[in-house]
């Protein structure tokens, strides 16, 4: 078996108790996984931070008696008070093994978790304890390419994405070309109702315009919404953690929904054209500028 050394990083203590997330990711995991009662795992996978992260907010939140909605009268600097009051340093850093090393090992026959800890530890005596061990390890490998099956719920995700071939917009009463226009579809996880609409092109203001009269024509909004990671919503493309363009963010928060975009260059995360069409969709008729119709 390969000896399983430190990756190189050292972990505090008490480090995970305060992660560097934003304020307002804080607000969010408030809102989703206090307010709304989502299941952390999914109001992990839907921020973009780690499960252990969402629920230490959590676990501190109940301790401060902390609930939602939060009073009007607390600011972040308050919030961030009595979620992470301030603690003497304990505990030095302690090595962080190679998780990947780990999970090679571990697809080794007769290879188990509490037997690498043991070899870990044998390495280092000042190491991680065998549960956060085996919490770190389950963190990361929840980021690794996994092919499972995607179960969904009524009302729960809402895919979106610009699909297809474009469609061409004529001036009235000619047949001259004004423009191609770009199409906008999304469709609900577990019915496929799927929704359609023409658009100028493909901006920030396109996705929000797309999502918002989706919401109206249906009549509800989804717990998760998951664009395809387009470069206007994203404004950090990252395999795992993709950041977030804030004024997204902020439409999220006014229909009180959440973002999760797709992992790039992972169309397993994106169902199949069952759910968005990349051909065959229905258009009733030719878009015409003038026209009665909006588009």
């Amino acid at each position: 078996m390969a000896g399983i050394g430190p990756a190189g990083a050292g972990i505090g203590a008490g480090q995970l108790s305060h992660p560097c997330i934003a304020m307002h990711k804080t607000r969010e995991v408030l809102r989703l996984a206090v307010g709304a009662k989502i299941a952390q795992r999914e109001v992990s996978a839907a921020l973009g931070i780690s499960k252990g992260s969402v629920a230490n907010i959590v676990r501190r939140a109940e301790a401060a008696g902390i609930g939602w909605p939060l009073p009007d009268d607390l600011d972040d600097v308050g919030l961030e008070a009595r979620l992470f009051p301030p603690t003497v340093p304990t505990g030095t850093l302690r090595p962080v093994p190679d998780w990947s090393e780990i999970h090679r090992e571990l697809s080794k026959k007769g290879v188990t978790l509490s037997l690498l800890w043991e070899e870990y530890r044998s390495a280092e005596p000042d190491g991680l304890g065998y549960s956060w061990f085996c919490e770190l390890y389950r963190d990361w490998s929840r980021r690794v390419d996994v092919v499972m099956r995607q179960n969904h719920k009524a009302g729960e995700k809402l895919f979106s994405d610009f699909a297809g071939d474009t469609i061409p917009i004529y001036r009235p009463h000619t047949t001259e070309v004004a423009f191609e226009a770009k199409l906008f579809v999304a469709a609900m996880g577990i019915s496929a109702r799927v929704f359609a609409e023409a658009m100028a092109a493909e901006g920030l203001e396109d996705w929000i315009k797309g999502h918002a009269d989706c919401f109206a024509d249906m009549g509800a909004v989804p717990w998760i919404c998951v664009p395809d990671n387009p470069k206007a919503v994203t404004t950090k493309a990252d395999r795992y953690e993709p950041t977030l363009n804030r004024t997204f963010e902020e439409m999220a928060e006014h229909y009180g929904t959440c973002i999760m975009p797709a992992r790039v260059r992972k169309p397993r995360d994106y169902p199949e054209d069952s759910v968005i069409p990349s051909r065959g969709c229905q258009v009733r008729s030719p878009a015409v500028i003038g026209s009665d119709s909006s588009g």
